[in-house]
């Protein structure tokens, strides 16, 4: 060949200056992050048939007709399923458009629960749209995470001084929580306080405001509980349910009778005896627990698997994501999932106080069901921006060639 060397390496080196222009052309993903979507989907839908197995007694005896708690509720899940793709092919930049408009909303709808709002179990916390109502607190806890997000970049660096870090999130906080109190809405206070809370702490606030606001919340929570004597019964009934096991401890001793006798591997799906009409909320808030009585230990732990896988992908995506909005939203959004889904399981085998807290995809509720849908959506389109990496290859020395 002329007598020259031919280096293969010299050609590989041009390859990778090659791939390494093209990464750096903002180049992405450009589809959604399947592992994802698919643990999202396989949720869901073991959450439609639960809905099924847990309802269908209450429903017959209320309507006359079991499937009724069912139907509504695969036809909210095909409707979310579709918001979700939506919502996915938004860019990130939309939803920081969007942050003011979603908190804004949210709080005028909070400010008007308490005019025009449904009341049920001596709580009104509901808004009647004639075909569904829906909580606004759902909205409220999307706001919070988008808002903050956006505040927490246009603070950059200012995070630390507590004019910027802590002033403008507390106020903001202070308001909707005020604003849940009237409901009452104490469990949506505390998991829109502790996304909050992860939201200032990653964002970059002080470490020792968390301390101090640590304190503050608890003394918030003995005024309230102690003093007041707000739901002074659920302390009772969850330090000693059976002190009034026909009252206020008959709830939480329902649920863990339904947990206890699941076994190891369950009574068989739809066979379970507690969700006839022994365990309020059975369909809702419960709905764990009839899970634990009918797929036993065994399929609990299958769904705390796959809960976790979710919530772990989410935070990777987080981790990945193409900039600091999109990793702020994703971060938040997955512990949104992650706080509720911890709170519920604690709720149902008695390791804190009953307060009404929905398993995600789970729970009945068609509203709030769209909106959790609508949250894995923008996690989505987060991690369809994900950046893409060069694929090098590695550097091969065949040796000259003549």
């Amino acid at each position: 060949m002329d007598g020259r060397t031919y280096d293969r390496n010299e050609e590989y080196e041009q390859i990778d200056r090659d791939l390494e222009r093209y990464n750096s052309s903002d180049k992405t993903l450009g589809g959604i992050d399947m592992p994802f979507f698919i643990l999202t989907v396989l949720i869901l839908t073991i959450g439609v048939i639960m809905v099924l197995s847990a309802s269908f007694a209450r429903a017959y005896i209320e309507d006359g007709k079991p499937a009724y708690y069912f139907i509504r509720q695969a036809l909210f899940a095909i409707a979310g399923v579709a918001i979700m793709l939506m919502a996915s092919r938004f860019p990130v930049a939309f939803y920081r458009r969007m942050s003011s408009l979603v908190l804004g909303i949210a709080i005028i709808c909070l400010i008007l629960v308490p005019f025009i709002g449904t009341t049920v179990n001596n709580a009104t916390r509901w808004i009647d749209l004639g075909f569904t109502t829906f909580q606004p607190s759902e909205i409220a806890k999307l706001g919070v995470i988008l808002f903050f997000a956006s505040m927490i970049c246009q603070f950059k660096d200012k995070m630390q001084d507590w004019r910027y870090g802590l002033v403008p999130f507390g106020v903001i906080l202070v308001i909707i929580c005020a604003l849940l109190m009237l409901e009452p809405h104490f469990s949506a206070c505390i998991i829109i306080i502790g996304v909050g809370a992860v939201m200032m702490f990653v964002g970059g606030t002080d470490i020792k405001w968390f301390v101090f606001g640590a304190v503050g919340v608890a003394a918030a929570a003995y005024i309230i509980i102690v003093v007041v004597g707000y739901n002074s019964s659920r302390i009772e009934a969850w330090l000693d349910p059976f002190s009034d096991p026909q009252g206020s401890g008959w709830q939480i001793i329902q649920s863990l009778l339904a947990v206890g006798s699941g076994g190891l591997t369950g009574l068989g799906l739809g066979k379970g005896r507690q969700k006839y009409l022994y365990l309020p909320e059975e369909h809702n808030d419960f709905i764990f627990a009839v899970f634990c009585e009918e797929l036993g230990f065994i399929g609990a732990l299958l769904i705390l698997v796959l809960f976790s896988m979710l919530i772990l992908r989410g935070y990777w995506i987080a981790l990945k994501a193409k900039n600091r909005y999109g990793s702020l939203i994703a971060m938040g959004l997955t512990s949104l999932l992650a706080i509720q889904v911890i709170l519920n399981i604690a709720v149902v085998t008695n390791l804190i106080p009953c307060t009404g807290i929905s398993l995600p995809f789970f729970s009945y509720g068609g509203t709030a069901l769209l909106v959790q849908l609508l949250e894995m959506g923008i996690i989505l389109a987060v991690s369809r921006e994900i950046p893409l990496k060069p694929r090098r290859r590695r550097k091969r020395d065949d040796g000259p060639t003549e």
